[in-house]
């Protein structure tokens, strides 16, 4: 099961189930914020309920799984391989990173708002202004409004490694700008994943059709516990309308590679799907997204859907 968000037949944004590679639309006037500000058990509940009116995947045209209020949040340094790469990349204050792994108080940082976030087969972009840039693949944790695990995503947390590195303040620019942030395909429900800890994690990065980077790791090294990382978290904020909290990856190439305008970028996390976004480049590149804020169909064409089944 996956909670999807989609563009209905009248072109607005729908939320519904996916079951078996055919999606069972929810009520027409529920959103995913709305959805989340339900105790978890509700939540389920919701969810496994059934409906006459199931259509297949393969007509469905996704949408990132944020809407409403939601807020995309971040986590950083939560495995050793992003430990080695920030102290690596960084330009006179590696121990900022060296301290923040073994310390009681998590790395975390504002991501991206709703509508600035990009789905499965959308783009994301690589800043102008910076040399070497980034796809972080990460699990991403979805909680409701009180706070409680709802379901598990994707989100490829785009970088730039040389803004960054060159001073650990200029952080909200080398992570939070237009198209820097991919949220997809949908949430896997947190009652269907046993543990969250045992789970492969791939991601290809793929330039000219050939792959030029590839790797694989498993959240089995993640530093950090996560329901550790959602407590700090909801310390002192508040998300009527639910949170996505990324958990920081363990898959980073080695300098000084960087993405190129046209590269494909694939994250697969094992009982949460695959999430593909296609790099662009700058600021102009990404005005799409603001024109869509208020209307779906003047969001690109994305490619055919990847949880829908071959028809016969």
């Amino acid at each position: 099961m996956l909670i999807l968000r989609y563009v209905d037949d009248s072109g607005r944004p729908a939320l519904g189930i996916e079951r078996g590679g055919y999606l069972t639309p929810l009520s027409p006037s529920l959103s995913l914020g709305q959805l989340l500000r339900l105790p978890v058990d509700d939540i389920r509940a919701v969810c496994e309920s059934r409906s006459d009116r199931d259509v297949p995947l393969a007509d469905v045209r996704l949408l990132p799984p944020v809407d409403s209020r939601m807020e995309v949040w971040a986590a950083g340094v939560t495995y050793r391989r992003s430990r080695e790469a920030r102290v690596q990349e960084s330009d006179g204050a590696a121990d900022v990173y060296q301290l923040v792994y073994d310390a009681e108080r998590p790395e975390l940082f504002f991501k991206s708002v709703a509508w600035r976030v990009t789905g499965h087969g959308e783009q994301v972009s690589v800043r102008r202004d910076s040399e070497i840039n980034v796809p972080e693949p990460e699990l991403a944790v979805v909680l409701n409004a009180l706070g409680e695990t709802v379901g598990y995503t994707i989100c490829n947390d785009v970088s730039s490694r040389s803004i960054e590195g060159a001073n650990p303040l200029y952080l909200p620019q080398a992570k939070m700008y237009l198209g820097s942030c991919a949220v997809g395909p949908g949430i896997r429900p947190a009652w269907e994943v046993a543990d969250p800890y045992a789970l492969e994690m791939r991601m290809t990065i793929e330039r000219n059709d050939s792959v030029v980077w590839d790797g694989q790791t498993t959240t089995a090294e993640l530093h950090r516990n996560l329901d550790d990382l959602a407590a700090y978290l909801q310390r002192e904020e508040a998300f009527p309308d639910g949170v996505v909290l990324s958990t920081g990856t363990s898959l980073v190439p080695d300098l000084p590679f960087t993405l190129h305008d046209g590269d494909v970028v694939i994250i697969e996390i094992d009982e949460v799907g695959a999430l593909r976004s296609q790099v662009t480049e700058g600021k102009p590149s990404m005005a799409w997204l603001a024109d869509a804020v208020d209307d779906s169909a003047r969001r690109p064409p994305a490619p055919s859907n990847p949880l829908a089944r071959p028809k016969p």
